[in-house]
């Protein structure tokens, strides 16, 4: 996100996407929602510690700093996905409406350019143990809003963000 390169990713991955993978569950100009689905290799306790520890996992590349490390997730009532910036600055990306532990983690907001946009969604994290040794970790994110261009026309362009950032944090 850091100046346009957020923007700039979205609209390079709607050009360059060849497939969706099935991942855009629907779209029209009004909003859209994506659905992302990974195995983590370990129990759902260590993959929850692992989601909230967003700064881990999430590409330096889709941050407004250009740091993953300046990310953090606050899990209380209105907590924030934010990044600090330098001189004082920071970007509230989420704000944190549930969370189940181990189970589920639900934000609402904009992510990159969406923000700007105005739109808004919910990006619900879901963790269901899949075998003693994995956890199926599933990204669902459905967004509303307005643009000129119709908000279906970048839905594969934020689908593909949103699913290199669930294949960061299965570490594949």
């Amino acid at each position: 996100m850091r100046g346009s390169s957020w923007g700039l990713a979205v609209l390079t991955a709607c050009c360059a996407a060849t497939s969706v993978h099935g991942a855009v569950v629907g779209s029209s100009a009004g909003g859209f929602t994506l659905r992302e689905e990974v195995e983590f290799s370990g129990t759902p306790s260590s993959a929850w510690k692992h989601l909230i520890d967003v700064g881990s996992w999430w590409n330096p590349q889709h941050t407004y700093s250009g740091h993953s490390s300046n990310l953090t997730l606050a899990l209380q009532p209105g907590g924030c996905w934010c990044e600090k910036l330098d001189n004082g600055g920071f970007a509230r990306h989420l704000e944190v409406v549930l969370v189940i532990p181990e189970k589920k983690l639900r934000l609402t907001g904009g992510l990159g350019p969406l923000q700007g946009m105005g739109a808004t969604g919910a990006l619900t994290f879901t963790l269901r143990s899949a075998s003693p040794t994995t956890t199926t970790v599933i990204a669902e994110y459905t967004v509303v809003g307005y643009s000129p261009e119709g908000l279906a026309s970048i839905a594969a362009g934020v689908d593909e963000v949103l699913g290199e950032q669930l294949q960061r944090f299965a570490g594949k």
